[in-house]
């Protein structure tokens, strides 16, 4: 480490003022704080005591990912051989000699090859959303003469997660591109942008390649579509809809298992689905860290559960009261919870401490609302069975209003209590 420190302090003369390379001194300064603690402390007031800073803050994140990121690799690959076993066909060939190369089998039962199979697909679109994403970063930082910081190292992370595993890679780098610039960089960086940057990103991907992103084929790293008697690569939640509960009671032509195994294969996110969204137990594992940090607030959790909560049982009374052509409006709270994205939504998505609300109570009414109108799109617009990315969107832009209101209404409690 010393001799790294010192190989870096060599460096610094080029990129200082006046010096050749000052115009690209952000990349050298991103680098340097990456690897080491910044050598510079706030010289005036206000002074915050504090060891948590940006760095600590996102790699805590990152770290509460890592059980999403395993199961990415693996469940993608075990979905893949499922598929395979069936009678689809693998893929890509470059990743069919990868395997064989590794000598490993297409089998849903070995643990490893599921794992490389996944990792795949994974890591290539990891590797393009930091490649593209980071260079736009650091790019206006440049320009603008600002410090890179680590913000994007979470943004990063995220977005890989949210993609079916069969997304073109060039959609992948447009999709990050457009998240970072629009989402981040217009409004002046990290810590200024009112949207997430993530959720920015595939919204545009979701409404822009609409045929990629969303459907039956996207879910299985499997050529299923020239075989489709083989495997069937729709979504849970698309099930669901077409079925209602009777979809998820046993019944083999959908559930394919015996009753009350089908939830807990939900819950521990052996189903087809987004890379990283699937497994609900992984993104609790997760929400325990942020919380035990308090850097992910338990309060915005808890009012996402709640608002969905309420918002399924109203859907459930007017099922049974009324009869109606939507067979989901049947589907009850506890399959809402471990189907599609809504426990990564709420404990990774909802819970950004830029684009959520700051104050306590707007962080209730914020997830409240995220939980009440994700299950409202969800259960009401059949073209659309998941709806946390377009709620926590909305709810973005409405983040900065419920705070302001909040504290209006504890500036006249405190005059009214002055005043008496």
């Amino acid at each position: 480490m010393k001799f790294l420190l010192e190989m870096q302090e060599r460096q610094r003369k080029l990129f200082e003022k006046g010096a050749p390379l000052e115009k690209l001194y952000p990349v050298f300064e991103a680098n340097d704080t990456f690897l080491f603690t910044p050598d510079h402390v706030t010289r005036t007031a206000p002074h915050v005591r504090d060891g948590l800073d940006m760095k600590r803050l996102m790699i805590t994140v990152v770290i509460a990912l890592i059980p999403c990121v395993f199961m990415a690799m693996y469940n993608t690959g075990l979905q893949a051989h499922i598929a395979i076993d069936a009678g689809a066909e693998p893929l890509e060939r470059w990743q069919t000699a990868a395997m064989e190369y590794l000598g490993l089998a297409f089998a849903p039962d070995n643990f490893l090859a599921c794992l490389v199979h996944g990792a795949l697909y994974y890591l290539p679109v990891l590797m393009v959303t930091f490649i593209f994403g980071a260079s736009c970063e650091v790019l206006f930082c440049i320009v603008r003469g600002h410090e890179v910081n680590e913000g994007f190292l979470v943004s990063g992370m995220l977005f890989p997660l949210v993609l079916p595993p069969t997304i073109p890679l060039w959609q992948v780098a447009v999709g990050i591109i457009f998240g970072v610039i629009v989402g981040k960089e217009i409004f002046g960086g990290t810590g200024m942008n009112w949207l997430n940057p993530a959720l920015t990103a595939r919204a545009f991907l979701f409404f822009a390649y609409p045929v990629e992103i969303s459907g039956d084929r996207v879910w299985t790293a499997a050529n299923t579509w020239d075989n489709p008697d083989a495997y069937s690569g729709a979504t849970w939640l698309a099930r669901a809809f077409d079925h209602g509960p009777e979809a998820f009671t046993g019944h083999e032509e959908f559930a394919g298992a015996e009753e009350g195994l089908a939830f807990w294969d939900a819950f521990l996110g052996f189903i087809p689905g987004s890379m990283g969204e699937t497994s609900v137990l992984a993104c609790l594992l997760g929400a325990g860290l942020l919380i035990a940090t308090k850097i992910g607030s338990w309060r915005t959790m808890m009012g996402a559960v709640l608002g969905s909560f309420v918002m399924a049982g109203l859907f459930n009374l007017i099922a049974w009261a009324v009869e109606v052509d939507n067979p989901f409006l049947a589907v009850p709270f506890w399959w809402h919870w471990v189907l599609g994205g809504f426990a990564f939504a709420v404990v990774f998505m909802a819970t950004d401490p830029v684009s959520s609300a700051f104050t306590d109570k707007g962080k209730w009414i914020y997830g409240g609302m995220i939980g009440a109108l994700g299950m409202l799109i969800r259960v009401i617009n059949p073209a659309y069975a998941e709806g946390w990315m377009l709620a926590i969107l909305f709810m973005n832009m409405f983040a900065p209003l419920i705070d302001y209101y909040i504290k209006r209404a504890n500036i006249r409690r405190r005059m009214a209590f002055y005043e008496a």
